[in-house]
């Protein structure tokens, strides 16, 4: 039973039906959420005040209204009959406490203060939640179906301690990390047979470090790069996020500059296999996302031919990333029914686009690389008949705290490029949505 029918009351009840329990609210009044819920038949609500017998064969109690009387009643009440009671907010007038759960059921994880401070306990929490991934739940259920084989396999408790780390720490709980359940099983079942967990293998993470921002970085690229022994990482990579990896992990660096690439690309996709061979976990980071400009599909071609195991992390690609920083949304139902991404120079080096494609109007165009390309992309456009007058901004470092907005048209953009002496990184937006950027334009690096 839950006493109140406010905001905090809605919580509990939430919190409960996450375990499948039957409620009943006891309230004049319910808040929009927890009326839903009444008119649904989810949850049984008393509309009145709280009365000493609405206790009766309860199995747990929990007080969450805004009169103190009222829950110091609720909780005498419940002590009387030894029923479990929590008051909102009152620890003294407790019996259990509700604490901040980490929930990757069947694991659960519990963090408490003992009622001294719950917000402590909640940013614990949010901060615990990046390093456990989700998928430990299906792990501990996996082992679960396997426990009474190991158990018939090993005869002392010592080698079943034994065989449960190394599988928990190896190859077993990879490849379920990485998705791969079935792999991860049979992998499993492999092992109990034999009587041995399977021998460490190595591994490629390509991960995207999104536009700059570290804090832009999803939870499993930042655990991932906690885990590499090697990293291999572009030029495009902020400092900030490079702060982030594993600190004792070997660094090696293969960006690439305008006509200036530090390792080919073909060397790079044999680096990292050698690498895995030899049993590493090898981080590949690169800015923004991956399969977007990326060459990440070239990559794991590679690794996929030779065998060698992966995972793949999504990264905020740059235009949406730089886009976003700079107030300029890519999509707009008042200006644009469409947007593309276009690379301002193919692999041999040239600009030989399908320009009638892009020069439509109505699109939000994002040229990536262009910045050396400008004066012929933007002559290209004109001639397809995009109107000279059409908004263009130039987003230079962006999402970082250095980052520069540019703000011109397709005719102008190249001399602003020489203007403002543009330097790369810098991305190219061309369509009527720049014209909200000085509108939007919430970003203020130099203001911190």
């Amino acid at each position: 039973m839950v006493v109140g029918g406010g905001q905090v009351a809605s919580r509990k009840v939430f919190m409960l039906q996450r375990v499948s329990a039957r409620i009943t609210v006891v309230s004049p009044q319910l808040c929009s959420e927890l009326q839903k819920l009444a008119d649904s038949g989810e949850i049984e609500h008393i509309a009145r005040e709280f009365a000493p017998e609405d206790i009766e064969n309860r199995v747990l109690i929990i007080a969450a209204t805004d009169n103190r009387q009222v829950n110091q009643q609720v909780s005498e009440l419940a002590k009387s009959r030894g029923i479990p009671v929590n008051v909102v907010d009152a620890p003294e007038l407790c019996r259990f406490i509700v604490p901040s759960i980490i929930d990757r059921s069947p694991v659960q994880i519990a963090i408490s203060t003992g009622g001294a401070s719950p917000v402590l306990a909640r940013l614990l929490r949010s901060r615990l939640e990046t390093f456990i991934p989700s998928a430990y739940g299906r792990l501990a259920t996996l082992v679960e179906n396997f426990r009474d084989q190991v158990k018939q396999r090993f005869s002392s408790s010592n080698e079943i301690r034994r065989f449960w780390e190394q599988i928990l720490e190896g190859p077993v709980a990879d490849r379920l990390m990485a998705g791969q359940d079935n792999e991860a099983r049979s992998l499993l079942e492999r092992a109990v047979e034999k009587g041995e967990a399977p021998d460490m293998t190595g591994e490629v993470f390509l991960v995207g470090a999104g536009p700059g921002d570290p804090d832009l970085l999803t939870f499993k690229a930042l655990r991932l790069m906690q885990q590499a022994d090697v990293v291999v990482y572009d030029r495009l990579v902020s400092q900030g996020i490079m702060d982030l990896v594993r600190r004792d992990a070997e660094f090696i660096y293969a960006g690439k500059e305008r006509n200036n690439h530090a390792i080919p690309q073909e060397n790079i996709n044999t680096l990292l296999v050698r690498l895995a061979q030899e049993g590493k976990k090898v981080l590949r980071l690169k800015g923004g996302d991956p399969f977007i400009f990326g060459r990440g599909g070239e990559e794991i071609e590679t690794l996929m031919e030779e065998g060698v195991p992966f995972q793949v992390v999504p990264g905020i690609t740059a235009a949406a990333g730089c886009a976003s920083y700079a107030g300029i949304p890519l999509t707009h139902r008042d200006y644009v029914q469409s947007c593309m991404f276009v690379t301002g120079h193919l692999k041999d080096g040239s600009s030989d686009l399908n320009w009638k494609a892009i020069a439509q109007p109505n699109q939000t165009v994002v040229f990536y690389m262009g910045l050396y390309q400008v004066k012929n992309l933007c002559a290209k456009l004109i001639e397809e008949g995009l109107p000279a007058s059409t908004p263009a901004a130039l987003v230079e470092k962006g999402t970082s705290a250095e980052q520069k907005v540019h703000i011109g048209t397709v005719a102008t953009l190249p001399d602003l490029v020489k203007e403002k002496d543009v330097k790369p990184p810098t991305l190219i937006i061309v369509g009527e949505v720049v014209k909200l950027h000085e509108k939007l334009n919430w970003y203020h690096p130099e203001a911190t």
